[in-house]
């Protein structure tokens, strides 16, 4: 979609992008030939020399070169040339602000692999890994998990980023990411149910009552949204690149969900159930 996209030229907005559309001007090669535009030869020379440079940081594989210059309600369309190097982030915390709060685990997919990262086990490892990717996907990342990582963590992420809560609004997918997943059929198994409010309680469940399945049930739950997040991208780009004139013709396949490395507890999910809303069993503070 890229190189079928204008936005990120100087002066050319969504109606013109759509005149040249319209025009049959579909790659960035047919719009040297003008093709009944009515441009001034040094505007088609400016237009010809950002395109050289968009070629450019095509090539050298620099996704900033065109989030920077594209309106944000457009990231998507970077997708398809960046996947290789594009990662699913997606983090919890103890349930505090960014500015008191912590990050409890971190988990990334990068379509290929699954890594996680645990407060007081191996979180310092996450700034290291996280450098390699050079665009970060997320849902809310934008508002929550990168201001959250880089206020606990004293960690920079600098990387080109795709929200999807942005993209998945503009298609009329909102409510957050769970029922965003339901409305497009994309289950969570055993996990069905749970939500932030639950991984605030899993953590204090593994942190003070030393339960190691709460801590599985926690990653589990933490690693279901990261690989969610590959199906929401792949789908709502399609969905987007269906309302342009390439219509189905650079459609994606959309990926099978990979199996999730960690499982569920099913007693220890019960147990804070009854705990926090029937007020059975164990009341202890945390």
């Amino acid at each position: 979609m890229l190189t079928n996209t204008f936005r990120h030229l100087p002066g050319i907005g969504a109606k013109t992008e759509r005149r040249l559309w319209e025009a049959g001007i579909l790659e960035w090669e047919g719009l040297s030939g003008k093709k009944g535009l009515e441009w001034s030869n040094k505007r088609s020379q400016a237009l010809a020399g950002h395109l050289q440079a968009s070629r450019a940081h095509l090539e050298s594989g620099d996704p900033g070169y065109f989030t920077d210059r594209l309106p944000p309600g457009s990231h998507w369309r970077i997708f398809p040339e960046f996947r290789s190097t594009a990662v699913y982030l997606d983090i919890e915390t103890d349930g505090l602000d960014r500015y008191a709060g912590s990050v409890t685990t971190i988990a990334l997919y990068d379509g290929r692999q699954v890594s996680c990262y645990v407060k007081d086990r191996n979180l310092e490892k996450f700034e290291t890994d996280v450098k390699s990717y050079d665009l970060i996907i997320s849902y809310n990342g934008k508002s929550f998990d990168i201001p959250f990582i880089e206020s606990s963590l004293g960690v920079r992420l600098s990387q080109s980023h795709i929200d999807l809560r942005y993209v998945l609004s503009s298609l009329g997918l909102q409510g957050g990411l769970k029922r965003c997943e339901s409305l497009l059929g994309i289950g969570r198994g055993d996990l069905a149910g749970l939500d932030g409010y639950w991984a605030v309680w899993l953590w204090r469940e593994y942190q003070y009552a030393g339960n190691p399945k709460a801590l599985d049930t926690l990653l589990a739950y933490n690693v279901q949204d990261v690989i969610n997040l590959e199906r929401l991208m792949v789908t709502a780009y399609n969905r987007k690149i269906s309302r342009t004139p390439l219509g189905d013709r650079r459609r994606l396949a959309v990926p099978d969900t990979p199996e999730n490395p960690f499982k569920p507890d099913r007693e220890t999910i019960d147990r804070i159930r009854k705990r926090l809303f029937f007020g059975v069993g164990d009341r202890r503070g945390y």
